[in-house]
């Protein structure tokens, strides 16, 4: 049995949607480490991205809290006062007070822009970005090479523990796998790590990537999924290559990290988990948006988890959301976590399933993973803060389960729920939903109404299905 503390390297690329990624034979893209890697892992299948939008669902899987707890209701920008909340405990946190030295590299996007407070702060923030200072903000991150919101990857910045910029001018994915392969070797031996690795691509701006990265691409006929159609066709047309093009640069780098950990003797003894914090549209259904949107290219994210002796290999159907990574972490690490810790949090540790524990697992199988939008807009924030409404009560809120994605809509100032059904099963690519103009009265739809009512209360979501 294993008395050690295993290490947690903790790899997340932006808006890598599930389909992306090529032992799934989906999207034509090369990853040929990763599909090495889920050979030795754990793939889950139903990894649920809680708020398909960056800073919402990092709030929630650095905490396994939802959105309307964390405080994090939309993206960390200009204009409004939204962070992550002063009195949050992040795995950072409860890592460091376990004697883990904690790490985390590149993209933050929790807290406010320096913006918001000075015109030209000392650091040199721009627009939504800003340097985070040691101390609580980090949230037991003590090892700090990142900013807060900065989409340039060819020529990225970062700060440490000073307001002196750092600019490395390289490919952001490629330097900051080289600063957590340096933190690895040079580690404490003596004590476990837990490492976060952020990289931003293959956020837009898609193009941004090496150009013999995007030379795999040029010449390869163009396939679109079904579902892409209307303006997201050009959408399509125009970027997805160059999106192939930075996710198999992803892979390269991945791949540098994993040999890391086999040459410093450490594969063994660490977990590491690859995920997304959501998807990516591209063009399907016409989004124009990238993401915060119900479809399965937006929420649906992949999901691999190694710990060899430990957590079995092979597919898992469990519906696992965003809120379930911490706690299914602290489980697999046996981390002595307070009550009143385990007790705030939101998501359910699913560890035995990992392991293999059937039964154990069966009672704690979920019937539906909760998904969420909360508006984002300066303006429908100013309007509804001058008429009186909680604008957290509008947005869209829904449940996945393994077969269906039922959601319902509501937009700043109507009066009711538009509800939506797909049938995930016959429609794969959900372009025929069934749609209610209020609350269905019977059959599945009823049971998915009455699913979804049970989320709203139990996380105290002020969207009314009434």
């Amino acid at each position: 049995m294993r008395t050690k503390k295993p290490n947690l390297l903790f790899v997340f690329p932006d808006q890598w949607r599930k389909q992306a990624v090529g032992f799934r034979n989906e999207d034509e893209v090369a990853t040929p480490n990763i599909d090495r890697f889920a050979c030795e892992s754990l793939s889950l299948d139903h990894a649920i991205s809680c708020f398909p939008l960056c800073s919402p669902n990092r709030s929630v899987m650095l905490t396994g809290r939802y959105p309307l707890s964390t405080g994090v209701t939309t993206n960390c920008k200009l204009g409004l006062p939204v962070k992550l909340g002063d009195d949050e405990l992040t795995i950072g946190n409860l890592l460091k007070q376990e004697g883990y030295q904690t790490g985390y590299i590149g993209k933050w996007h929790l807290d406010l822009p320096e913006q918001s407070f000075e015109a030209e702060p000392a650091s040199g923030a721009k627009h939504w970005d800003a340097y985070i200072p040691p101390g609580p903000r980090r949230f037991g991150f003590d090892f700090w090479y990142a900013y807060n919101a900065f989409d340039k990857h060819m020529s990225p910045h970062y700060w440490r523990d000073t307001q002196e910029m750092i600019e490395p001018n390289r490919w952001s994915t490629e330097h900051e796998t080289d600063v957590a392969i340096d933190f690895i070797r040079g580690r404490d031996r003596d004590k476990p790590f837990c490492l976060f690795v952020s990289w931003n691509p293959p956020h837009q701006p898609f193009e941004q990537v090496p150009e013999h990265y995007k030379a795999m691409y040029a010449d390869r006929p163009l396939t679109l999924r079904p579902n892409v159609k209307g303006e997201g066709i050009a959408q399509a047309e125009r970027h997805q290559q160059d999106y192939f093009a930075a996710v198999t640069a992803t892979d390269d780098q991945f791949g540098r990290l994993l040999e890391a950990l086999e040459q410093e003797g450490l594969s063994e003894d660490t977990i590491v988990v690859l995920t997304s914090d959501h998807g990516e549209m591209m063009g399907s259904h016409g989004w124009m948006e990238h993401k915060n949107i119900w479809y399965e290219e937006s929420i649906a994210v992949p999901f691999l988890i190694r710990y060899p002796g430990r957590v079995k290999n092979g597919t898992e159907l469990i519906l696992f959301n965003s809120a379930d990574i911490v706690p299914t972490l602290l489980g697999l690490m046996n981390a002595d976590v307070p009550d009143e810790v385990r007790r705030r949090m939101q998501g359910t540790d699913f560890s035995p399933i990992f392991c293999g524990k059937e039964l154990e697992a069966q009672a704690r199988r979920p019937s539906s993973a909760f998904i969420c939008h909360y508006p984002g807009g300066i303006e429908e924030h100013r309007k509804a803060g001058e008429q009186g409404h909680n604008i957290n009560a509008y947005g869209w809120r829904g449940i996945r389960t393994e077969r269906y994605t039922y959601v319902a809509q509501k937009n700043f100032g109507a009066a009711s729920a538009a509800r939506l059904l797909y049938d995930n099963e016959t429609d794969p690519y959900q372009l025929n939903p069934r749609t209610f103009t209020s609350a269905p009265q019977e059959g599945e739809a009823k049971a998915l109404e009455d699913q979804l009512k049970a989320w709203l209360v139990k996380l105290e979501d002020p969207f009314s299905l009434d």
